[in-house]
């Protein structure tokens, strides 16, 4: 059994991240810039943060006990909606640099695009492959074996990231809250969105 279990996490180009590397990896804040932003968005409220993992999805792995681990099955997960799998990037569309801030050290930060088509806001997903800017750094926090793909976005996620963007640069510094230019009953209505 240990070595077949073996041979399949091999197989799949998986990580084993150890427990303890994987409560690490908290996100503590993520930096939205890019696109036709005119200053970087940030959010930094942690029931925000709490939905958006960089360790879930393809490369997590559960550990049964000290020796053996077991790849999760997931869904959605980290902003991917990964059951819908790997898609084309429709032509045209503006892209954000998303950096994911973690609790992890040397590196800490996961980067990836983001995009949203205007007429569906179907928002896309970008793992930076090898070559690109970012993914030696990504990969030693998380192998996915699905680098250098475009997936779409997990629903979650566009209902946060979306209107952050959309609305970018229209509110003042005045009442600022945890979303840098956002104010606070925005904050309230990002936490009861995603408690639904």
């Amino acid at each position: 059994m240990r070595g077949s279990l073996a041979v399949s996490v091999a197989s799949l180009g998986l990580s084993i991240v150890p427990a303890s590397q994987a409560a690490e990896m908290d996100t503590v804040k993520i930096i939205i810039a890019g696109g036709d932003l005119s200053a970087p968005i940030e959010i930094t409220d942690p029931a925000v943060l709490a939905e958006f993992k960089v360790g879930a999805g393809p490369g997590h792995t559960l550990w049964l006990n000290s020796r053996e681990g077991v790849p999760i099955a997931v869904y959605h997960g980290f902003i991917v909606d990964w059951n819908r799998g790997e898609v084309g990037l429709p032509e045209g569309l503006k892209t954000y640099k998303v950096s994911f801030v973690t609790t992890r050290h040397d590196p800490g930060t996961y980067v990836v695009r983001y995009a949203i088509a205007p007429s569906t806001t179907q928002g896309y997903v970008y793992l930076p492959g090898k070559g690109d800017p970012g993914y030696q750094d990504d990969v030693r926090l998380i192998l996915r074996g699905v680098e250098g793909n475009w997936f779409h976005a997990w629903s979650e996620w566009e209902k946060v990231a979306n209107p952050l963007i959309a609305g970018g640069s229209l509110l003042s510094a005045a009442g600022r809250g945890p979303y840098t230019g956002r104010s606070v009953a925005f904050n309230r209505y990002f936490r009861t969105v995603l408690r639904s």
